[in-house]
């Protein structure tokens, strides 16, 4: 098994997630398809310098990108992070730089999530982690974008935790009061320069650091430190991948 493959646990959690094969042509072993994936997201490398253990970058790359425009990504992370208790939710975000592969050229309509900040181009990734540091919900958005604006959407549709603990970039009463509606408390510290400032537990507020290595963790796939995909849900993508990597392997550690 080459070092960045699927271990034989990890296999046997995701491929029940899989789409189910079509009538007709078989389809492209998956294990080995998606063991290309990975490689790609561990190494930061072009698809067309993709192993050939792997089989045809063009197979491997195909699988990845018709498979995130259909959501099979989205769903089968939804489906490992739903195993989660969330019996507190940790919000941060941390900015990709944008190569120029990514940021140039047609991308077409939409939004890319590529905005302009203080390193130059970049990508906003939001993120939300349970108290274990496993990531329950992603979101993208320009790297000039505040904070605040995501966290509507980071705790949308998921079970209301009883706390919730960021950093003060997202202190404000609009956010206190969405988490205090939704039966939880916000354990965010006031801006320095407010007049009247809010008491944080430190004992709660020191667990914060268990996002900050999530995102270290997300780092260490290359792909992902470093935005080469043209197309937000691409990019997107290759996030929750790296995050799905961490829920298997969190699984495995406790089989």
């Amino acid at each position: 098994m080459a070092r960045y493959d699927l271990s034989e646990t990890e296999w046997r959690l995701i491929q029940p997630l899989l789409p189910n094969k079509p009538r007709g042509v078989a389809r492209v072993d998956d294990r080995r398809v998606i063991n290309g994936i990975f490689y790609i997201l561990r190494t930061g490398s072009p698809w067309r310098d993709l192993p050939g253990r792997y089989g045809p970058h063009t197979t491997v790359y195909n699988r990845f990108n018709r498979w995130a425009k259909a959501g099979v990504w989205v769903r089968v992370f939804e489906a490992l992070s739903a195993a989660s208790p969330g019996s507190m939710h940790l919000i941060d975000s941390s900015i990709i730089r944008a190569h120029q592969h990514a940021a140039g050229g047609k991308r077409g309509p939409g939004d890319h999530a590529i905005g302009r900040s203080r390193g130059g181009l970049s990508t906003k990734i939001n993120a939300l982690v349970d108290q274990d540091g496993l990531p329950l919900r992603i979101t993208l958005s320009a790297g000039q974008a505040s904070d605040k604006a995501a966290v509507e959407e980071l705790i949308y549709g998921l079970k209301p935790a009883k706390a919730l603990v960021a950093d003060r970039g997202y202190d404000a009463q609009a956010v206190i009061d969405l988490v205090r509606s939704r039966g939880g408390c916000a354990h965010i510290p006031t801006q320095k320069d407010r007049k009247v400032q809010r008491s944080v537990d430190p004992a709660i507020y020191r667990q914060r650091n268990v996002v900050e290595r999530y995102f270290c963790k997300l780092k260490h796939f290359r792909r992902v430190a470093t935005r080469f995909d043209k197309l937000a849900r691409n990019f997107l993508a290759a996030v929750l991948l790296a995050s799905t990597r961490l829920w298997l392997r969190a699984y495995e550690s406790t089989t």
